[in-house]
């Protein structure tokens, strides 16, 4: 008996290489699809953009009435004539105007006619130094030994009566010793005050006392009043320290 159907047409035997190949081929058109992307189209609005012919306005010709060109430059002939010399020129002479040995002195000034003036110069003698002490008011009448230990203790009183510690430099905290020195000059004033000291509050402190100082009978040297220069220490200290 004879089979009906054809072996070589049998469809299931290629069933499953027919799947696999759909299953494929749904998978691709299935990521195609996933990775479809769409754009959005911008509007976009076309305008006509009508250019009209510009019209050439023709710039009228002005005639300006400028000056004529300068004519060209003459040309100048000189013409050289030679004379003769005949007038004779004189040489001018230039004589010197410094003084020689020739010259003689007209004025003879005599010894007797010349006057000497006498400068006279301030000197300045240290208190150690001088012969008299300047004299303090209320030390009158002492011997000069004496004279000078009261000048020198009436100066310490002077500093004690108008001490006044500053403010500011007892809020700063400060504190040290002021040297002072001063000219007590031929009139027997108080000059030339200066100091050194730690700060410069405290300097203007002790200068201020000791320009308070009152007019003194001026010291003497060899009879004559002279300017007599005298230190003295000032200790600012404030309790507590």
């Amino acid at each position: 008996m004879k089979p009906k159907k054809n072996p070589e047409l049998e469809i299931g035997r290629n069933s499953s290489l027919y799947f696999a190949l759909g299953l494929n081929i749904m998978l691709l058109i299935s990521w195609q699809a996933l990775e479809y992307k769409t754009y959005d189209k911008d509007l976009t609005s076309i305008d006509i953009l009508d250019v009209e012919q510009e019209i050439e306005e023709e710039i009228p010709v002005i005639n300006i009435n400028t000056p004529p060109p300068p004519p060209p430059p003459v040309a100048i002939t000189e013409t050289i004539e030679i004379v003769e010399d005949v007038e004779e020129i004189e040489e001018t002479v230039i004589e010197s105007t410094e003084a020689n040995q020739d010259d003689a002195i007209q004025e003879v000034v005599r010894v007797e006619d010349v006057t000497v003036e006498e400068i006279e110069e301030e000197v300045e003698v240290p208190f150690a130094a001088i012969e008299n002490v300047p004299v303090f008011p209320g030390c009158e009448g002492k011997s000069k030994k004496d004279m000078k230990d009261c000048f020198q203790k009436q100066i310490q009183k002077h500093v004690m009566k108008n001490f006044e510690y500053p403010k500011a430099a007892l809020d700063l905290g400060i504190q040290g010793r002021v040297s002072v020195v001063f000219i007590i000059d031929s009139k027997g004033y108080t000059t030339n005050v200066r100091s050194r000291g730690p700060d410069k509050i405290l300097e203007k402190e002790a200068e201020r006392i000791i320009g308070l100082l009152p007019k003194m009978k001026p010291g003497e040297q060899r009879g004559k009043a002279v300017k007599v220069s005298y230190a003295i220490p000032i200790f600012f200290k404030y309790r507590g320290s």
